[in-house]
């Protein structure tokens, strides 16, 4: 019989008598297999000259190849092996639960136990696979000898299939086998693939579920070389499936990158890539998530080895629209740092977008409504720390690789008391810079002049410059000519007076544009109240939508622990749930940095008893570093602590000093040499303790810095740094 081997291989045995030898005349012989003698004389001895060799088997899953040591058996032993009850189970009487996956490396299980060593031959795995694609399960045995054995001649083809089809019977089970003279098949769900259940889950749309049965090519691995009929269908197939498998991880991918889990698109796309290094839209799918996952440079070397791919077997360049992809990856901003630039010594990953994926669907659905021509305004409104400048830099990097002109600045409360001070913003941070803003009529264009004194010898003109609010106007609408435009003002509570005064007529202008006015507003500071008007008149005149943030539930904080600290147990990771719950009350910011501080090994203090935080009505807005649980405060220490000595001295002048600060400004503060100081400021906008825009940088989280000027910063260091920077 055959049986595993001790070294996991498997041995051949001396027959012995066994009481189902009885069994053997029930062989599917064809019309010329009238006998059993036939077995063991002529039909066998046209196999003869094969008994010396290895038998082939087929690969399975787990990359070892199932077969038998030593020599190859006579087919007549063949026959006996399986009359012996050892080499599995006989279920000729009943139909078993027999599961092939043919999504990668051949695994076969017969009711949840590994598939008999006999039915792991190429030929019966490819016989078996066939059948079950096959239209009504059926072939005729002509087709089917044809297909596996025309390399032999008819005796010895039809009595192949027919050993073939007695290992089928054997582990199926006679009733799940149809056999007559002339037509070969399986009775309905004998055989479950893979394949069928990916399909199915694909017709649903559940793309996740679909692409998880995905682990390579079709039937990896399995190759008939001798039967080129079987070859030429296997190709088909293998095209098939790779084709339907692209689809779903590429829709996957996008759904992952719709939902703000860049990593995670990332990973599938990569795995999209890997099945077909040649395919264009699996490319630019990773390239996309990969750049907004933080990875520049793995977005690029995914453009390189696609240009390799095409050149390589196509002898074809990547396309215009690949082409036109790369260069955005290669030179896309966030303030003054590149998107998705290597992470800086000491940087730490970003976190994904956990439980705003409702938010982040309306806000892209406005950016694709304003693509497509329909101008758009959004308030995106939450209170300090839950998230509004992490989902608005979110909109813009995405905008910038759609090819849009993209310019966004950040109010701080000393601009309230500067005239068009976030008009300049918006002209340095791109709006300058733009195509298309040279069709902007002259006057405009002297209007800018006057603001910037960079932009005077750029817009030099004889003509008188127009107002200001006109001029963006104007702008605005030549720049759309040209492309889509996204403007954005984070922290628009703090907006000039002149500038929030033309935003509505700004956004009466471009309703028939592709423009998008997105404003970020602190929800709860009483400066908020400014852009009631320009609320006011969503819904009515304006299209467009207000946006409202909150806290992160328990299942969003599960998330964010399970992308943290993936080794957690589900206990241990509840445990944690329960925590962040109680010291950070689901407000992102704190949250993630909590959690950052424990991946890094920081402690939290016991409380076992921690008064309810934030009380009612109280907000990160008038809260003051002794209102925070001890464990906060902890956590912004520590990621102070953790800071390279020349990021601490930066980022404590920052504090001190307050509103918008140049590079100049903190080295004179801090007496660093000015590379240093730009290199320490590339590594705290990475690891968002400040943002930048055209003019300067600030703090991206305001109860951070109370935080370090009462426990981290001493007076003597805060005179210091106020007198150098004013000297």
């Amino acid at each position: 019989m055959i049986e595993r081997g001790t070294e996991g291989g498997l041995a051949a045995e001396a027959l012995a008598t066994h009481p189902a030898g009885g069994d053997l005349g029930r062989q599917d012989f064809d019309g010329d297999d009238v006998t059993q003698g036939a077995v063991a004389s002529s039909e066998h001895g046209a196999h003869a000259a094969d008994a010396g060799q290895a038998q082939d088997f087929v690969p399975i899953a787990d990359r070892a190849l199932h077969g038998i040591e030593g020599r190859r058996l006579h087919p007549a032993e063949n026959v006996a092996a399986l009359a012996d009850g050892r080499s599995g189970p006989d279920n000729r009487g009943a139909m078993p639960a027999l599961s092939c996956r043919v999504l990668g490396p051949v695994r076969i299980t017969v009711a949840g136990a590994d598939a008999p060593a006999e039915l792991l031959w190429r030929k019966h795995v490819a016989l078996l696979v066939y059948l079950a694609r096959s239209p009504r399960l059926s072939r005729t045995r002509e087709h089917l000898v044809g297909m596996l054995w025309s390399d032999r001649n008819e005796k010895q083809a039809r009595h192949s299939l027919s050993e073939a089809l007695r290992v089928l019977r054997r582990v199926l089970g006679d009733a799940s086998v149809r056999a007559d003279v002339d037509q070969v098949g399986l009775v309905a769900d004998a055989v479950s693939l893979d394949c069928d259940r990916f399909a199915e889950l694909c017709g649903r749309g559940e793309w996740a579920a679909a692409t998880a049965l995905v682990d390579g090519e079709f039937l990896e691995g399995l190759a008939i070389p001798e039967a080129s009929e079987f070859e030429n269908w296997l190709g088909a197939e293998r095209m098939l499936w790779r084709t339907r498998a692209l689809e779903a991880l590429e829709r996957r991918a996008v759904a992952e990158l719709e939902r703000g889990d860049a990593p995670a698109a990332a990973q599938t796309a990569l795995r999209a890539v890997a099945l077909d290094r040649a395919s264009e839209a699996a490319a630019r799918t990773a390239m996309r998530a990969l750049a907004l996952a933080g990875d520049r440079a793995g977005a690029l070397q995914v453009a390189e080895e696609l240009a390799r791919a095409l050149g390589g077997t196509l002898g074809a360049k990547p396309s215009a629209e690949t082409q036109r992809l790369v260069e955005r990856i290669r030179e896309a901003r966030i303030g003054r740092r590149v998107i998705g630039a290597p992470a800086p010594p000491a940087a730490r990953p970003r976190a994904p977008l956990v439980g705003r994926a409702a938010e982040l669907a309306e806000l892209t659905g406005a950016w694709r409504r304003a693509q497509a021509g329909r101008g758009q305004v959004v308030l995106l409104e939450g209170e300090p720390g839950e998230g509004k400048t992490r989902l608005l830099e979110e909109l813009l990097a995405r905008a910038r690789l759609d090819e849009a002109t993209v310019a966004a600045t950040r109010a701080v409360a000393a601009d309230v008391s500067m005239p068009w001070s976030a008009l300049a913003g918006l002209l340095a941070s791109g709006l300058a810079d733009a195509p298309g803003i040279t069709g902007a009529p002259p006057e405009a264009l002297a209007a800018f002049a006057q603001l910037d004194p960079d932009l005077g010898e750029r817009f030099r003109s004889a003509v008188p410059a127009m107002a200001p609010g006109d001029a963006l106007g104007a702008a605005v609408r030549a720049i759309a000519a040209e492309r889509p435009v996204l403007l954005a003002l984070d922290d628009a509570q703090w907006l000039d007076g002149e500038t929030l005064t033309t935003l509505p007529a700004l956004a009466r202008d471009v309703t028939a544009q592709p423009v998008l006015l997105l404003l970020g507003i602190a929800r709860g500071s009483p400066a908020a109240e400014r852009l009631d008007s320009l609320r006011s008149h969503l819904g009515r005149d304006l299209e467009g939508a207000v946006i409202r943030l909150g806290r992160l539930d328990g299942d969003s904080l599960r998330g964010l622990v399970h992308w943290a600290l993936p080794r957690y147990t589900a206990d241990e990771a509840e445990r944690l749930v329960r925590r962040l719950e109680g010291d950070t009350a689901g407000i992102p910011l704190l949250a993630v940095a909590m959690l950052e501080a424990v991946v890094r090994g920081f402690a939290p203090p016991p409380a076992p008893n921690p008064p309810a935080w934030p009380s009612p009505k109280r907000t990160l807005i008038d809260s003051l570093p002794g209102d925070l649980p001890p464990a906060v405060i902890g956590v912004i220490c520590q990621r102070f602590r953790d800071l390279p000595e020349p990021a601490q001295h930066v980022l404590g002048a920052a504090a001190v000093l307050g509103d918008r600060l140049s590079a100049g400004r903190l080295v004179r503060a801090t007496g660093l040499a000015r590379a240093v100081v730009e290199e320490t400021l590339d590594l705290l906008e990475w690891n968002r303790w400040l943002v930048a825009d055209g003019r300067g940088y600030v703090f991206a989280a305001p109860i951070e810095r109370a935080v370090l000027l009462q426990e981290m910063i001493t007076p003597g260091q805060a005179r210091r740094y106020r007198a150098a920077a004013s000297a």
